[in-house]
């Protein structure tokens, strides 16, 4: 049974849903669970223009991101100011996905 994924995007990304016709949040249908890239692949965003994925509220770096029909998600691009990065709970997502670029290798 087909279902939905609420998703936000900020800053460059809401004006690249509002080019697209969509609003803000965008209801998209999802039927399946998918990772983050696959995501990003499905909505014809480039993965540089991400930075971070939250998928209900939690700060994900885009590989790490497992979203589900019924979750709300939102889309942060690189850019985001110092503070913000804070106050939004990914401050140091770039040192966690670093890491794991280097374990992986």
């Amino acid at each position: 049974m087909p279902s939905t994924i609420e998703l936000r995007g900020f800053m460059q990304l809401e004006a690249r849903f509002r080019e697209r016709g969509w609003a803000n949040p965008h209801r998209f249908q999802l039927d399946r669970e998918v990772e983050g890239p696959e995501l990003l692949d499905l909505l014809d965003v480039p993965p540089e223009d991400v930075e971070v994925i939250f998928v209900n509220r939690t700060a994900f770096p885009m590989h790490h991101a497992i979203i589900r029909p019924g979750d709300r998600v939102a889309l942060a691009p690189p850019g985001v100011p110092g503070p913000h990065r804070l106050l939004l709970g990914f401050k140091n997502k770039e040192r966690v996905a670093e890491k794991d670029k280097v374990s992986s290798r």
